[in-house]
């Protein structure tokens, strides 16, 4: 198993991980044009030419970024491709010079076994929420917030 940068080729197999967890209630749903316009931020795990995970950091400011739709295919979780990709988001900010990463997730035992801490999402700066409007449960979120700083 590798990691690459994702291909234009690689969205509906995102979308479909996506999907998925988001119809369990998992995650968020995203549309197909968020995705297409993302796709540059999008880092996928393959294993013998079929996607198996994926996932973006997103640069928010400066001084931070945010880890998104970082998904795993049903057949390959415990596999430990969730920390891979988080791992490799986290080597991207520190090469980057960001030196705060979040996410905003339904999964926060996950990404605090990655070493992110639970904060309030109120200490974001309100630039994070500017995505938030086209959320399907806007105002609504039942989203936790982790962050991870960086050295």
């Amino acid at each position: 198993m590798f990691l690459r940068k994702a291909k234009i080729t690689d969205i509906e197999t995102i979308h479909g991980f996506i999907t998925h967890y988001a119809n369990l209630g998992l995650m968020l749903p995203r549309s197909r044009s968020s995705l297409y316009e993302a796709i540059r931020e999008f880092t996928v795990v393959e294993d013998k030419d079929e996607i198996v995970g994926a996932g973006s950091l997103h640069i928010i400011w400066e001084d931070l970024a945010e880890i998104r739709g970082l998904v795993i295919d049903p057949d390959h979780q415990k596999q430990g491709l969730g920390r891979m990709l988080v791992t490799s988001f986290l080597a991207e900010a520190d090469q980057l010079e960001i030196p705060r990463v979040f996410a905003l997730t339904y999964q926060d035992p996950f990404f605090q076994r990655c070493g992110f801490k639970l904060i309030d999402s109120e200490d974001l700066p309100q630039k994070v929420w500017k995505d938030c409007i086209d959320c399907p449960k806007f105002p609504k979120c039942e989203e936790v917030a982790v962050i991870k700083t960086l050295k």
